[in-house]
């Protein structure tokens, strides 16, 4: 069964481009295009694409605000936000955009994720993948995803949450830390922390979370506290407070 795949971009040359890699695959059938944002909010609750290429900076409506407009939808497309602005990867993280496409990008980062896409159609059963977007929206709406976009230099890189090992606050950004490299994001600790879900993630300190799966062994530094080893031996405090959650958790 083919999925369906609509387009919205205000640049025709990217609608082309998109128009020529989605015709080359074979599970996948364009259904329609728009050069802007509220054309393209339209035609989606019309056509009930399965799949959705999204620009962020549009004309009358932003990638962003055709998210909400189309808030009520169900089903509601699996959406890929495409942009030259690396910028707004932290706002794909928390609409949990299936995949991040930074221009100029090739068939092969194209194809991954459209398969991505594909696998989240297949795998909803007909719920709506816009309903965690919604959620995001929504005041305090906290979701756990499977991945967050981070910037690579002059890239923006998928890391999918079992390879984050630490996370650590910086004043308003956060370091990421894996175990091949350690990425700086400009998001609050606070914000990170209500959308990772709790297990694997705990946040052990003010400034600290830790992906319990990396841990090590726990240290006993006096009656009341713990610092936490990870498996790459970095040491990470423990308030009072999560030292005696962490000892309950170790029974």
């Amino acid at each position: 069964m083919k999925i369906t795949v609509f387009v919205a971009d205000d640049e025709p040359l990217a609608r082309r481009r998109l128009a020529a890699l989605i015709a080359d695959v074979p599970w996948a059938r364009q259904v329609g295009e728009a050069g802007d944002g509220a054309s393209a909010a339209e035609s989606a609750a019309r056509l009930r694409p399965d799949v959705m290429f999204l620009d962020i900076e549009m004309p009358e409506l932003s990638g962003i605000e055709v998210i909400e407009r189309l808030r009520g939808l169900e089903p509601a497309p699996a959406v890929i936000f495409t942009t030259a602005f690396d910028q707004y990867a932290v706002t794909a993280f928390e609409l949990e955009a299936v995949d991040y496409l930074l221009k100029p990008f090739g068939g092969r980062r194209f194809l991954a994720a459209l398969e991505r896409a594909r696998h989240v159609v297949q795998m909803r059963g007909g719920a709506a993948g816009l309903d965690r977007a919604r959620s995001a929206l929504s005041p305090g709406g906290g979701i756990s995803h499977e991945r967050i976009f981070v910037r690579d230099g002059n890239s923006v890189r998928v890391v999918s949450l079992p390879e984050i090992e630490r996370v650590e606050a910086q004043d308003d950004y956060v370091m990421i830390h894996t175990q091949q490299k350690r990425y700086l994001v400009s998001l609050r600790i606070r914000t990170l922390e209500d959308r990772l879900p709790n297990p694997p993630f705990l946040r052990v300190h003010r400034s600290h979370i830790v992906n319990l799966d990396h841990i090590d062994r726990m240290v006993g530094l006096d009656d009341s506290r713990f610092e936490v080893r990870m498996k790459n031996g970095t040491s990470v405090p423990v308030s009072r407070t999560r030292s005696q959650e962490l000892r309950r958790l170790s029974r």
